[in-house]
């Protein structure tokens, strides 16, 4: 329930303004139609700030959440629901709260007359370019639900990808994390203990010693200014990815990084094209159409801008294929694959079998960087340590002629 502003008049009389408590703004329509008003303008009343509104708000829609509602839309849509009673039931079983806020508005607007595809529009956070695009083609093509099907399909595999580097990740991440703690206390704790009493002693140090003591006395000095200028170049570094230029320089510099890592990247961002382009061309999108979207939600600036290309020759009438070939970022085999399937009418097939294969590379690439990462973390943590400690025990044997 909530409650309606409304601007109104009937037949020849002035405009009047009012308020009423309904479930939806169509159901407004509705009552103020029965008693013989035309409506102006209608808007939820603005509730006053609370708190839980904020953090509920703030919670994010994962793709398993998209995922998950895609699937239970079209299993409903196949069972004979129709959309506003499918909408209904998924409003009351979602179980993130901003995404039933956001499925209480995509039923409110349908009900209201509005097109599914173009209430979802409305809600980028929870439906992004990929998902409304679909959802529109399904609509057209009358196979709304086959098309989520493919769309929970779609986001399912991108979810799973995600899930396996995340996970592949999270234990070097750990000693990372670890090392760092590590190397801060010995520098903040240990270092002062041995200063202070190679200190009393007199003599020279070796130059590992004063190294070391001088960044020590460094931290532990200025901490209140070293922090806060990582802090902020931690931040700086975040919102400079986040601008255009910062963007496409980060994206390139992805796929150059050492230890195979841009070579993973590379392969994530190919297994991402192939499957998204499979699935629109598979739900009936028009090529152009796809084409773009691909590049609008590839993830890669230099994938988005291959794809720039791709559509322009394409409306020239050139095959996808051709230009593909001239991007770096797309292994020969891609390319053919595509060739193949542009020859044989088969273009969705073979970019699914492509999406397959990259997926499965992906997935013994991570496996096989987190063998190399581990026992490299592992040396990274142990020189650290041992560095420390040899800095520190350096003078010891020369402890002699200091106390002479």
């Amino acid at each position: 329930m909530g409650t309606y502003v409304y601007t109104a008049k009937r037949d020849r009389s002035g405009q009047f303004n009012g308020e009423l408590v309904a479930d939806s703004k169509s159901a407004v329509v509705s009552e103020l139609r029965r008693k013989g008003f035309t409506v102006l303008r209608l808007e939820e009343k603005k509730a006053a700030f609370q708190f839980a509104k904020v953090f509920e708000n703030a919670r994010a829609i994962k793709p398993r959440d998209k995922a998950v509602f895609a699937r239970q839309f079209a299993t409903m849509i196949s069972s004979g629901l129709a959309v506003l009673r499918a909408l209904m039931v998924l409003e009351e079983q979602t179980e993130n709260p901003r995404l039933r806020k956001l499925v209480q508005l995509v039923r409110e607007d349908v009900e209201a007359g509005m097109p599914l595809s173009d209430s979802m529009a409305k809600h980028p956070a929870a439906f992004d370019r990929l998902y409304v695009s679909m959802v529109r083609a399904g609509e057209a093509g009358g196979a709304l639900d086959q098309t989520l099907n493919r769309l929970a399909t779609q986001l399912e595999k991108d979810d799973s990808l995600r899930r396996a580097i995340r996970s592949a990740m999270a234990y070097p991440i750990l000693i990372a994390g670890f090392a760092l703690m590590v190397l801060i206390g010995m520098l903040l704790f240990i270092i002062p203990i041995f200063s202070n009493m190679y200190k009393d002693l007199g003599g020279q140090l070796p130059s590992l010693t004063r190294l070391m003591m001088g960044v020590s006395n460094a931290l532990k000095g200025y901490w209140f200014i070293i922090f806060p200028v990582i802090i902020l170049l931690v931040w700086g570094m975040q919102k400079l990815k986040k601008t255009e230029q910062g963007r496409r320089g980060w994206d390139r510099l992805k796929l150059r990084l050492p230890l195979k890592l841009g070579e993973v990247i590379q392969k994530i961002a190919v297994a991402r094209f192939s499957r998204t382009l499979a699935t629109l061309v598979s739900s009936g999108v028009p090529i152009l159409q796809a084409i773009e979207i691909t590049g609008k939600t590839s993830g890669n600036s230099v994938i988005e801008d291959s794809m720039v290309d791709v559509k322009e020759s394409v409306r020239g009438g050139e095959s996808i294929a051709r230009p593909l070939s001239r991007a770096p970022v797309f292994p020969p085999m891609v390319t053919h694959m595509i060739a193949i399937g542009e020859e044989t009418g088969s273009l969705d097939s073979m970019l699914n079998k492509v999406a397959d294969f990259y997926e499965d590379e992906v997935d013994a690439s991570v496996k096989a960087l987190t063998s190399i990462i581990e026992p490299i973390m592992m040396m990274f943590v142990g020189g650290l340590v041992g560095l420390i400690v040899i800095s520190m025990y350096l003078p010891m044997f020369n402890m002699m002629n200091l106390v002479k």
